[in-house]
């Protein structure tokens, strides 16, 4: 029995908080006691309620990031909703029984496609999803982000970009169920796998396992997430029909007790729809969990042969289910653009179809690794990822449809039993006039305008500087500065990029957490260690937290810019301005002449560009622009161009379909 305070308005509206909501949809006997004035009805009685999870709105748009500790104020409720148990229709939810899947008492074939709502500005998740319905999917699929639902210790964002809630609703509005993938690992081709890197500060840290450091972080945020996602499940008047326990942990395979600890956490809290495993080849015979049916992640027919028959041998008669089918692939800098002939997509989709398997287009549409937000791969050598995530999937980095779409919409179409609603129209692309830098500041000029530097005897990781509530630095550039008094040999261990000068000073950058492999402890960025000048280590240390987030920039006044020198000084910042005329649209930033670095639009972090490729536009959604002038901020390593252009193409090597 709990007390809570529900306020009633003269115009027959309710205000609660979201513990009370929660409880009504569990089913609690409430006390209902506000001790309130006029406008405000005195209420004192013990009742039971059922509620249907539409009746709790997610937060408004834009609302701020909230501590666990925090009371969460959700909108109105609307009191139609409450509907008495005995009256509704029971749910019985997505059920795997013998070969088939069974949606209430019908036969149901999965459809999916995923599309990360971190990848995509919140202005354009509409038109993706309408996309994604006229193209004869039922299902979207999404991963949950840790490290940017957390970035710091048990305080949590949820707001604008990031409002899982909101996205999840705005899928069931489309007419769209809903797979939901959160981990606490995803991998996803995201930092550390999507793992906040704060939890790298435990030197013993032991990720994806049952140690105790790792398992206490996840039930705290597990406690936040699961108060958003229960409400939202299909049994609850949702739209999330089944949820993914973990990602691919065959592969990984370090703690035969994780896997049922990461099933309880989620049982434990309140989800009760269907459970999923997902595993690639190398996967999938360490990746079966009991009471959890087993799916698999591949790209070619021969895999789909191979892993259905061991998928028969463990599970029996079960429905089969291809979780990710690899539309494309994604990229790394200095390797070639990956790309995936649309006809044989569509061969393997009817193959998979065809021998009666449920199937999800992983991706979709895949969008883009906006600020730092990108993984990395490091088997032979380390590669980072780019910061398009184009993945040469069935629409465009930018939404736009391609000739995979045409095949698969066709395809999904003559399976439908009814006419699927026509594609949206395509967002307009322009190019915009060239952008000209007209004011420079040097990155060492910029350190007076900045916080005071960490005094350290010895170089300190990133992930360890006493920095962000001490929960250390996860994105961006770190710069270490000390004295030397004579020339030598320099060596250390950097992660990942570092430069050299004297007063001697190294700029490290963290170009991406590894995302994959058997490596993901040992991820930490920064000086790693001593650094040491003739086998002498090097000591007394000033470090900068570059983290480059919007309110680094503010610090840089007008007053604080020079006009652009005939020979700057790098690292440098850039400043010039985009004239938006007549109004905003999407474009593409294309840096010839340039060679390392970051642009900023409006405080907007466009992500990186680099030259050597492949990717050699940066997508600027015209949803961040405005009419008439947009500051663009470019941070260059190295090496500067005379301008930018904007373009209304991509440039990736990639075909555009016009439907």
């Amino acid at each position: 029995m709990s007390v809570w305070s529900v306020e009633y308005r003269s115009h027959g509206s309710w205000l609660i908080s979201s513990e009370f909501c929660r409880a009504l949809l569990s089913g609690s006997a409430l006390l209902l006691d506000p001790r309130r004035s006029t406008r405000v009805f005195m209420l004192s009685v013990v009742f039971v309620l059922f509620l249907t999870a539409s009746a709790c709105s997610p937060p408004a748009a834009g609302s701020s990031s909230v501590s666990d500790a925090e009371e969460r104020l959700l909108p109105r409720l609307d009191w139609s909703t409450l509907i008495p148990p005995w009256l509704r229709h029971q749910r019985l939810g997505l059920q795997a029984k013998s070969q088939n899947f069974i949606l209430e008492d019908t036969t149901f074939w999965i459809f999916g496609g995923s599309i990360h709502y971190f990848r995509v500005p919140r202005e354009y998740w509409r038109d993706r999803l309408l996309k994604m319905k006229a193209c004869g999917l039922n299902t979207l699929t999404t991963y949950v982000p840790w490290n940017l639902h957390e970035p710091e210790r048990g305080k949590f964002d949820f707001s604008g970009n990031l409002d899982l809630e909101a996205f999840v609703l705005l899928a069931a509005e489309v007419g769209l169920w809903v797979i939901l993938r959160p981990g606490p690992y995803v991998c996803a081709e995201i930092d550390l796998g999507g793992l906040p890197s704060w939890l790298l500060q435990d030197p013993g840290m032991k990720l994806r396992t049952t140690y105790k450091g790792f398992t206490e972080a996840v039930d705290l945020y597990f406690d936040h997430l699961m108060s958003r996602v229960v409400p939202l499940q299909y049994k609850h008047g949702g739209p999330i029909i089944a949820v993914q326990v973990e990602n691919e942990y065959g592969s990984y395979n370090r703690d035969p007790a994780y896997m049922p600890y990461v099933k309880k956490a989620l049982e434990d809290r309140g989800i009760i729809e269907l459970l999923l495993t997902s595993d690639n080849k190398d996967g999938l015979q360490k990746g079966v969990v009991h009471g959890v049916l087993a799916t698999i992640n591949l790209q070619s027919q021969q895999e789909l042969q191979l892993l259905t028959t061991f998928l028969l041998s463990v599970q029996g008669n079960q429905p089969k289910m291809v979780m990710e089918y690899w539309t494309g692939w994604f990229d790394s800098w200095g390797s070639p653009h990956n790309i995936l002939d649309s006809s044989e997509v569509l061969e393997t989709v009817s193959a998979i179809v065809n021998a009666g398997s449920s199937i999800n287009l992983y991706m979709f549409h895949g969008g883009t690794n906006f600020g730092f937000i990108n993984g990395a791969m490091h088997f032979n050598e380390y590669k980072s990822d780019v910061t398009s995530y184009d993945y040469d999937a069935v629409l465009t980095e930018a939404g736009d449809y391609t000739a995979k779409y045409g095949k698969l919409r066709d395809f999904f179409g003559s399976r439908s039993g009814a006419p699927l609603p026509p594609p949206p129209d395509l967002l307009p692309k322009m190019a915009y006039e060239p952008i000209a830098p007209s004011f420079y500041l040097s990155l060492w000029d910029a350190l007076k305008y900045m916080e005071k530097p960490i005094k350290s005897e010895k170089p300190i990781n990133m992930e360890n500087l006493p920095v962000n509530d001490g929960n250390g630095q996860a994105f961006g550039y770190t710069l270490y500065e000390t004295t030397i008094a004579s020339s030598g040999v320099l060596h250390g261990h950097v992660r990942d990029q570092g430069q050299g000068y004297t007063v001697l000073r190294i700029l490290v950058e963290n170009r991406g957490r590894v995302n994959y492999g058997n490596n993901i402890d040992d991820q930490r960025k920064g000086l790693i260690g001593n650094l040491y000048l003739n086998n002498s280590p090097l000591k007394n240390f000033r470090i900068y937290s570059l983290d480059m987030k919007k309110s680094f920039f503010q610090r840089f006044g007008t007053d604080k810019w020079s006009t652009l020198p005939e020979a700057p000084t790098f690292p440098a910042f850039f400043l010039g301005v985009l004239s938006v005329v007549p109004s905003p649209s999407d474009t593409f930033l294309k840096l010839e002449g340039w060679e390392k670095g970051v642009v900023f639009i409006n405080g907007q972090n466009l992500g990186r560009y680099w030259n050597i490729g492949p990717q050699e536009t940066l997508y600027l959604p015209g949803a961040w622009l405005n009419p008439g002038d947009n500051q663009v901020i470019i941070f260059e390593e190295a090496m500067a161009g005379p301008m930018v252009q904007s373009t209304d193409t991509a440039h990736l090597g990639r075909n555009q379909y016009i439907h």
